[in-house]
């Protein structure tokens, strides 16, 4: 009996034809399906050609905008510093006019208008080089160019209006080389004026009294 039990499992274990057939032909058509076929291989290899021309294309196009970058701006660390030649020019200027002991001598007449002649010659030669000084006076103002340094009270002009300008800016080529330091024109306090109001109106009941 127990040989016989066995022989049967031997048996079931065992794999019929049909599913031994079965078997291989899946085991050849996942073959199959492995194997690529050469224009599939043609077309793998043309897609990474198109992908390496289009990233050394790329590179290419960063290295020439570096390049002219380079070339445009690459004395821009030496204008910025070169402004201070500027600077100093206008600080001597006004020096020399507040001194009231030397405002009328001749020889003060003759050191200022060659200060005006330097002046003038540097802006010229900050030009040709495309460096040029930013419009603020009755501009109004401009974040990316300005920098607001204080508030006037002015009700002629509108808020936010530049009517004083404490340090010139410039620009290279539109690129900003330093903003300008100025004053902002504001409307007259409501405080100021309702205190203006008050004083008045207590100017006109003193008059009032004394004519009592």
């Amino acid at each position: 009996m127990e040989k016989e039990e066995i022989k049967e499992a031997k048996d079931n274990d065992q794999e019929s034809p049909e599913e031994e057939s079965i078997e291989n032909s899946k085991d050849t058509n996942n073959e199959e399906k492995e194997e690529i076929s050469p224009e599939d291989k043609i077309k793998d290899l043309e897609d990474k050609l198109t992908r390496s021309f289009a990233e050394m294309e790329n590179q290419r196009r960063r290295y020439e905008k570096e390049r002219d970058d380079a070339f445009e701006y690459g004395g821009f660390s030496f204008a910025r510093e070169t402004l201070n030649l500027i600077d100093n020019l206008e600080r001597s200027k006004q020096s020399l006019e507040n001194d009231e002991s030397i405002k009328n001598n001749e020889a003060f007449k003759k050191i200022s208008e060659h200060l005006e002649i330097i002046y003038k010659d540097t802006l010229s030669i900050f030009k040709k080089n495309n460096i040029e000084s930013i419009k603020s006076i009755n501009e109004k103002l401009d974040p990316n160019l300005h920098q607001a340094m204080l508030e006037i009270e002015d009700d002629s002009k509108d808020p936010g209006t530049i009517v004083q300008e404490i340090q010139k800016g410039f620009l290279m080529k539109n690129r900003l080389l330093r903003p300008s330091l100025v004053g902002v024109s504001k409307k007259t306090s409501k405080k100021r004026d309702n205190k203006g109001e008050d004083d008045k109106k207590t100017k006109e009941n003193n008059e009032k009294e004394e004519k009592k």
